[in-house]
């Protein structure tokens, strides 16, 4: 049996001439009828179409996220949001992180006419779980954009290695091998998130 094509895994970069960028109206129509994928835009206005996850990464993230979300029922502060949402950074770039959380009072700030669009804010944390042939620097590089345009805090777990990196203003990123737990400091404060799961396959 022939090996998987590694490059089928990867992101899919298209480098716009500046003339044929879209503004965000358009972007927004434009993934509005490519539903079916996962697209993101950089600063610079090109488009990046992100694959389907594996079932491993799937099931990861859909604990991850369903631990998030019952935290954060129960605190009240805020909303959790999946990797289907996109979020228009103060850069220009629009990102759908794994996992994202955002405070009700940026929500509040939001006009009606936003909340059904990409909304137009950095998120207060955000979540991003490594699949097994993500290229660790360009992960690397959008968590560095994420704390660039005013996230508060943010994890990025790597699966394959046990490990967590966790992103902060004005510090360089934190390491941390296979910890069993993270808490939310406080930014997701009484958050304690169970990891033992994740470590392991379960598929």
């Amino acid at each position: 049996m022939a090996a998987p094509n590694a490059s089928a895994t990867q992101p899919v970069h298209l480098r716009l001439p500046a003339g044929m960028r879209m503004d965000d109206e358009q972007f927004f129509d434009f993934c509005e009828a490519n539903a079916d994928y996962r697209i993101e835009r950089n600063a610079n206005g090109d488009i990046e179409i992100m694959p389907p996850t594996g079932g491993e990464t799937g099931r990861r993230n859909s604990d991850l996220i369903t631990d998030l979300n019952i935290w954060a029922r129960q605190d009240g502060r805020g909303v959790v949001f999946d990797s289907s949402t996109g979020f228009r950074l103060p850069n220009g770039a629009t990102r759908s992180p794994d996992a994202a959380w955002v405070s009700r009072a940026q929500l509040a700030r939001l006009k009606d006419a936003d909340k059904d669009r990409f909304l137009p804010l950095a998120p207060d944390f955000v979540l991003e779980l490594a699949s097994p042939n993500d290229d660790p620097v360009a992960l690397d590089a959008k968590m560095q954009e994420y704390r660039a345009n005013g996230v508060r805090l943010g994890w990025l777990l790597i699966p394959a290695d046990k490990q967590v990196r966790i992103y902060r203003p004005a510090t360089l990123p934190a390491t941390l091998d296979a910890p069993a737990s993270l808490d939310g400091d406080d930014v997701l404060a009484g958050l304690e998130l169970d990891l033992t799961r994740i470590w392991e396959p379960a598929l």
